[in-house]
């Protein structure tokens, strides 16, 4: 389960993702080189035609060759979302992961119109299926937001067939089919009129997006014409109360813990998501792009739950961090989040002696972003020198 979110405002257009994956699955950052055409690819299940790519940096699940979210070199933001629909996966062959989708869509496309087509493209051709976990047979889905600096695109797909609308101000989508009748572009076998309602599997409630659809859905409604990233990364934050902690704020908010239940109306499934031994939010990214300089984007990524994480400012022309491709890192800040699940009320002294170091690089990224690429290699190269001292003074 998932939750993207995008908002444009008159500067700027602010990109969210939450990933929520099995809790022991580490997923880490990396930065894809571009690639020339020819030859082919190997995604999770299928080989195909290789276009080519341009480069991106994406976050993936270590086992995947797709990517839960990313940006690409031309400003294209995409995440992906798994939804539950009328037509059973389990029949299927293997064939593209909604990850291999999100690659592939980053990778071939300079627009987001352009990634629409390529994404269609392959859905229509392909399909999907084959699981999209290591542990268990789960195929399913998928549902995906696409965004650059003036526009985007909501898709739902239910096995080759898809519908899409443009994004107008902002939007956000969850773990359920949201698209009505309002879809304006579809693959050649929908109807016009179409209700998309109707894909939706009768038997899986809608309640376990529903509370986390408001929540993003709110935020976009709240942000006015100046979205910021820093209160993105408050309502990625959020446990059920609203957004809460974000950085470069003095002194710091209380945090939240996470809910204990569910509940019988899935209250507890929350935007951070905690679902012990089930699902948990495993990794987040937070892209700003200015509408008018869409080649200079600011980008944020954590590793493990956004409650007990850091965002970690990167810089695209200079790489990741190397921790945010540490498999190692990743569990250290997935203990953080067993501690809290188990012993909520240690959240507070976690997030207070984490929020320093965040606000500490978020400050000092914010006062290089038109530095030049020296100074921002410097930066990138310093970030493990900030974060594994506090990890270490947490017994992690």
């Amino acid at each position: 389960m998932c939750d993207s979110l995008c908002v444009f405002g008159a500067d700027q257009m602010v990109f969210g993702k939450n990933s929520d994956r099995p809790p022991s699955e580490v997923q880490v950052v990396e930065r894809f080189p571009a690639r020339a055409e020819g030859g082919t690819i190997a995604t999770q299940y299928l080989d195909l035609p290789d276009a080519g790519s341009i480069g991106f940096v994406g976050s993936r699940p270590t086992w995947l060759w797709g990517v839960e979210h990313g940006i690409n070199a031309a400003g294209i933001v995409i995440g992906n979302e798994k939804i539950w629909t009328t037509d059973n996966p389990h029949r299927r062959p293997a064939a593209l992961l909604g990850m291999d989708i999100v690659r592939l869509g980053l990778e071939q496309s300079t627009t987001a119109d352009e990634a629409l087509a390529v994404m269609t493209g392959l859905i229509e051709r392909y399909g999907q299926g084959g699981s999209g976990e290591e542990a268990k047979d789960e195929p399913y889905d998928s549902s995906f937001l696409i965004a650059d600096a003036t526009q985007g695109w909501i898709i739902e797909t239910r096995n080759r067939s898809w519908a899409a609308r443009p994004v107008e101000r902002g939007a956000a989508i969850s773990n359920r089919i949201g698209l009505t009748t309002n879809w304006t572009v579809a693959s050649a076998e929908v109807a016009p009129g179409t209700d998309v309602q109707t894909w939706r599997h009768p038997s899986i409630p809608t309640t376990i997006a529903d509370h986390r659809l408001a929540a993003t859905t709110a935020w976009i409604t709240g942000t006015g014409d100046t979205p910021d990233p820093a209160g993105l990364v408050a309502a990625l934050r959020d446990h059920g109360s609203g957004p809460w902690g974000p950085p470069l704020v003095t002194p710091h908010r209380d945090a939240v813990p996470p809910p204990r239940e569910v509940g019988d109306d899935h209250r507890g499934v929350t935007v951070c998501m905690h679902i012990p031994a089930v699902q948990a939010t495993t990794a987040s990214m937070v892209v700003a792009i200015d509408r008018h300089d869409a080649l200079d984007p600011r980008m944020w990524f954590a590793l493990g739950s956004p409650c007990v994480s850091i965002y970690i400012p990167v810089f695209a022309r200079v790489g990741v961090p190397t921790l945010l491709s540490d498999p190692t890192i990743w569990r250290r800040f997935a203990t953080l989040r067993d501690r809290v699940e188990s012993e909520p009320t240690t959240i507070t002294d976690i997030r207070r002696r984490l929020a320093a170091v965040e606000d500490e690089l978020w400050t000092q990224a914010a006062g290089i972003a038109d530095a030049d690429a020296g100074a921002q290699a410097a930066f990138t190269e310093s970030v493990d020198r900030h974060v594994d001292p506090v990890l270490a003074d947490l017994g992690i």
